[in-house]
């Protein structure tokens, strides 16, 4: 596990480093406008196995995305002019939403993170990243270094990369809103 301080000086080569990394099946912890994260390909079969194998996540339960822009959302999800209004007035931020998916049948959740950061990685890489947040399956998630790095110490199966920016403001993991039925539904305040 590498560990990278996160300056603005060197924002440059941490980018290029995270992505080569994600384009190498890395699993990289990345802060975020709420949490610390776990982030990778999502188009990355094997590296999505690696991710809910360090997460320790039951496979039935699915990870969202983090995208860019409404405009890369609309490429996997079905967004009603309703759907598209809700979503400019929360993202860039801390609101993931529930659509359904345009790839076969089944649903997608995704977020546009209020983070230049990951914004500039998904810019770099041209895709968006798969992202849970960096804490084992039932414990707590974080924005503490600290603590993030106590998660997957010693682990052999941890993540790649790890970037360090510090403790975060303090903030809870982001809201989660379904939109597949009738109506907006809030699944996680």
């Amino acid at each position: 596990m590498i560990v990278l301080a996160v300056k603005k000086q060197n924002l440059t080569k941490i980018i290029s480093e995270v992505v080569k990394s994600i384009k190498n099946g890395g699993i990289v912890v990345c802060p975020t406008d709420t949490v610390y994260g776990l982030v990778c390909d999502m188009a990355n079969k094997e590296t999505m196995v690696k991710l809910f194998l360090i997460k320790q996540r039951p496979q039935n339960k699915p990870i969202p995305i983090f995208i860019k822009d409404i405009k890369m959302a609309k490429e996997f999800a079905e967004i009603s002019e309703k759907q598209e209004g809700f979503l400019k007035k929360v993202w860039p931020g801390g609101v993931t939403v529930v659509l359904k998916s345009k790839k076969g049948e089944g649903t997608i959740g995704m977020r546009m993170p209020k983070y230049r950061l990951v914004l500039d990685i998904i810019e770099r890489l041209g895709r968006p990243l798969a992202e849970t947040s960096a804490n084992i399956s039932g414990e707590a998630s974080t924005t503490k270094i600290k603590e993030v790095l106590k998660y997957f110490k010693g682990r052999e199966d941890g993540p790649d990369l790890v970037l360090d920016a510090g403790d975060l403001k303090p903030a809870k993991p982001s809201q989660v809103v379904d939109f597949t039925g009738s109506g907006p539904k809030v699944l996680r305040k």
